[in-house]
């Protein structure tokens, strides 16, 4: 998706620090495959066939961070952004240079990410128990910090709607300690909210997930899939958007993890398949799986440590990033990310 922004008011009123000595060189636990099409990109099933590229291989472009999360991706500026929540920072890669700094530090142990419709920078924070938004100009503005009088646990992961409205899960991850945020009480449910892009008003549109965390719409946007940490094993659920695209109905189980599988953060692509964050299970599951849209698993990238999030990007939106625990990879395939992701 093509939007204005205002790239260098937007960058210089950001803070952008100077670059860190991260790298992309290779270490012990980390070597790229010497051969084409790179085994790391398993085929399933026959109809994944056509999205892996048999001339590109999984890259790893930033390393030496803690734990990665929500990664957004600005295509008027040629750049990633992401958060490494426990170091409580938000960090930037640039594609033309590869250069890695820190683009905003404190981030209230910032997690997921997005660009609003306007290409505006929209975050979830931990520690503040909040979700902000970046203005052209740099400055912060609230867009939900309670509900109902009571503080919201720790907004997780965020998407915007094509009417301009704003979703994001609210599970209590960044309130149980003091790694992600810091340690209180929940005083709400763990739930899905809607914040309306008229009245500013929040409303609960899945108050039945427990512990709600990666959430995506379908291309079309008629469906919202959201991902259940609290359920043994985890799954992911698809609710039909109502007629009027303000609330959910119907929601169902589209895909249950096995024993040892994390679904985590995910996107969409545009024929409708889901790309899911997954590992810290059992040995060979880390990396990312990917669904069709009726929920069968049809293709596998394998990485060396679980994959927490990701999202398309790059000049055609082609190029998949993709948050390892502590690196930041990256891979060219077949399709483009949906618009909104």
């Amino acid at each position: 998706m093509t939007m204005t922004l205002h790239r260098r008011d937007f960058l210089a009123a950001s803070g952008c620090l100077s670059l860190l000595a991260f790298t992309t060189s290779s270490r012990g636990d980390w070597e790229p495959s010497p051969r084409y099409p790179d085994p790391r990109v398993r085929v399933i099933d026959p109809s994944f066939t056509k999205y892996r590229l048999n001339l590109a291989k999984v890259e790893r472009i930033a390393t030496g961070l803690r734990w990665s999360e929500g990664p957004v991706w600005f295509g008027d500026g040629r750049y990633l952004l992401w958060s490494d929540i426990p170091n409580n920072r938000i960090i930037k890669w640039e594609e033309e240079t590869g250069a890695v700094s820190v683009f905003r530090k404190p981030s209230n142990n910032s997690n997921g990410n997005t660009r609003d419709r306007q290409g505006r920078l929209v975050t979830c924070e931990h520690d503040a128990r909040r979700v902000t938004r970046t203005e052209y100009d740099g400055s912060i503005t609230v867009i939900a910090e309670q509900f109902d009088g009571k503080p919201l646990n720790s907004p997780n992961d965020v998407v915007c709607k094509s009417d301009g409205s704003i979703w994001f899960t609210d599970p209590p991850f960044g309130i149980l300690g003091f790694y992600e945020g810091h340690i209180a009480k929940p005083q709400l449910p763990t739930s899905v909210y809607r914040c309306d892009p008229e009245t500013k008003k929040l409303t609960v549109v899945a108050g039945d997930i427990e512990r709600p965390n990666g959430l995506a719409f379908s291309p079309d946007e008629s469906k919202l899939y959201v991902v259940e940490a609290g359920a043994s094993p985890r799954v992911i659920r698809a609710h039909d958007v109502t007629s009027n695209g303000t609330a959910l109905a119907n929601g169902s189980t589209l895909i249950t993890a096995d024993a040892d599988g994390t679904p985590d953060g995910l996107r969409v692509d545009v024929d409708g398949n889901l790309w899911v964050g997954w590992g810290m299970g059992k040995e060979g599951l880390d990396g990312v799986s990917v669904f069709n849209p009726q929920g069968k698993l049809i293709g596998r990238i394998d990485l060396p440590e679980r994959c927490a999030n990701l999202c398309f990007g790059g000049r055609h939106r082609n190029r998949l990033f993709m948050c390892g625990s502590t690196s930041m990879y990256s891979l060219f395939v077949n399709t483009q990310g949906a618009v909104g992701g």
